[in-house]
């Protein structure tokens, strides 16, 4: 008798299969169609919401300008930036997507984290300062700042914040703007920056701008400088 319900529950079971009788189908999975959840793509990669990974290797880019993200993802498609998997992933799309694209992550107004300890010796640092705040006229290097505001949080539309990244990704990039392994439209003015600069130059801009705080307002400032010190084919016609 203490086997009998498991018993009848075979039975059961035997019986809807020879009448042809089947459980319910189970209800479909509905997937919301928005960009956030189209963009997990990038976001396996580039952290929670595009905050940025922990390895040090991808940057945010929650809150970058539109226009300098939209410019970065069409240099990935197009060829002057090398990374297979960005390639592959943005191949297929079109401007008006990588648009799309652009400004759902432009749009994302999140917290930054607070900056690691400082790397570096204090000389270093000072020394990457000098080179952010005021460059070097003598090789005809203009400030960091000049470009990326005051603030060192970028210009909208085009020109991205150079605070909150790790050092390691700012040490990648410098490095590839200074061995061609990194373009942008011509005339790239990144890239003649970057050839401009030692290896020593371009460890201590990054161990200075890894340790800077964000302030209060992290946001891109929206009133370009009265005039650029040089010509960039990234930034808008007018402003050239």
């Amino acid at each position: 008798m203490t086997h009998l319900p498991r018993t009848l529950a075979s039975l059961t079971l035997a019986l809807a299969g020879a009448t042809g009788l089947a459980a319910p189908a189970a209800a479909p999975v509905t997937v919301e169609d928005s960009m956030a959840q189209r963009m997990q793509a990038c976001t396996a990669c580039h952290g929670k919401e595009g905050r940025a990974a922990r390895d040090g290797y991808y940057p945010r880019i929650a809150g970058k300008p539109a226009g300098y993200l939209y410019n970065q993802l069409v240099n990935f498609r197009d060829g002057r930036r090398h990374y297979a998997l960005m390639g592959e992933l943005l191949a297929p799309l079109t401007d008006e997507y990588l648009h799309e694209i652009a400004g759902h992550f432009a749009s994302l107004d999140l917290p930054y984290p607070a900056p690691k300890a400082p790397t570096g010796t204090p000389e270093e640092r000072a020394r990457g300062q000098r080179l952010v705040t005021q460059g070097d006229a003598s090789r005809k290097i203009p400030a960091c700042a000049a470009c990326h505001g005051a603030a060192l949080t970028g210009v909208a539309p085009a020109v991205p914040g150079l605070l909150g990244l790790p050092r390691d990704y700012l040490n990648a990039q410098l490095g590839a703007w200074r061995t061609g392994q990194r373009k942008a439209h011509a005339p790239d003015c990144m890239g003649q920056i970057a050839r401009s600069l030692a290896p020593e130059d371009i460890g201590a801009v990054s161990h200075y701008l890894a340790a800077q705080p964000l302030p209060a307002d992290a946001h891109p400032v929206a009133v370009p400088p009265p005039s650029w010190p040089m010509r960039c084919g990234g930034l808008p016609e007018a402003a050239k």
